[in-house]
């Protein structure tokens, strides 16, 4: 009995708790994908090279489709020195609704002096009734500088649901080589007092650009270019550019639509990837 329940518990775990592991290193002019580990519900595809800058383009496929009730799903990625890693996912992600258990996704990001990770997954859209808790730690070397976007849509609009999700906590933690750190933290719930006017709304979207390698006086223009973008949108976007505790930026925002979040998301991504290190941003293949 015990080696049987042993097994069946081992079984019910399957598609429900996976994990996976990428390690990346700098292998000449390119960014290579020295280790790599997954269990299912991940999938692993080879990284693309999408320009000639050498960066490993990595999409993060979970073809279930989303999150169920009890999932437990966990991303490690960490890049060596001087590597260049691009991170994405094909489509937006789903959480579905849950009758009482939440689902998980914890992310920890490693990222060593030289090196320059752009984590920029779709949306998440979580249906009405859904639980779901997510957690992203990146933690910077010296030298180190890390993109880090993270949008949340109000749920299923075309079918009515507008922030009727039972629950959603997320948080997301960017500490540097001296300790410093930088962390946003929200938890919404079906009351609609606690979206507050973001009610209105039907995206909400972070950005955080952190990097201790970046001559100080550069941010400031940086700054006046991401407040430019917000503001080119009109009433459709409400968004706010502020320096951080860490080296860096951070930018918050709503958005009325997902043409309007698409949209700010590819000019914030660009500007920052032309000024900060000389390259436009990638055009992602999506299949």
């Amino acid at each position: 009995m015990p080696i049987l329940s042993v097994h069946q518990s081992a079984l019910s775990e399957v598609g429900r708790v996976g994990r996976l592991d990428l390690h990346y290193a700098r292998h000449g002019q390119r960014t290579i994908l020295a280790h790599s580990r997954c269990s299912s519900p991940w999938h692993l595809f080879p990284p693309m090279y999408l320009d000639a800058t050498g960066c490993a383009f990595t999409s993060l496929v979970n073809p279930s489709g989303g999150f169920v009730a009890g999932d437990q799903l966990s991303i490690h990625a960490s890049l060596d020195r001087d590597a260049h890693a691009v991170l994405s996912t094909p489509s937006a992600n789903r959480v579905y609704r849950s009758l009482g258990r939440e689902a998980r996704q914890t992310v920890t990001l490693s990222v060593a002096s030289g090196a320059i990770l752009e984590w920029f997954p779709e949306v998440m859209i979580p249906y009405s009734g859904s639980r779901f808790v997510q957690t992203i730690d990146v933690r910077l070397e010296k030298g180190a500088t890390a993109l880090i976007w993270d949008s949340l849509a109000s749920g299923r609009m075309a079918r009515g649901e507008r922030w009727a999700f039972a629950s959603l906590r997320n948080e997301i933690r960017i500490t540097t080589a001296s300790g410093e750190r930088l962390l946003e933290r929200y938890e919404m719930g079906p009351d609609p007092y606690s979206v507050g006017l973001v009610s209105t709304y039907d995206y909400v979207a972070s950005f955080f650009v952190v990097s201790d390698s970046i001559d100080p006086t550069r941010w400031p223009p940086l700054r006046g270019i991401v407040a430019d973008v917000l503001e080119s949108l009109g009433s459709d976007l409400l968004g706010g550019v502020t320096e951080p505790t860490v080296p860096g930026m951070a930018v918050k925002l709503v958005a009325r639509s997902s043409e309007v979040l698409v949209t700010v998301q590819e000019r914030l991504w660009d500007a920052t990837r032309r000024a900060l290190c000389g390259f436009c941003r990638p055009s992602l293949r999506r299949y």
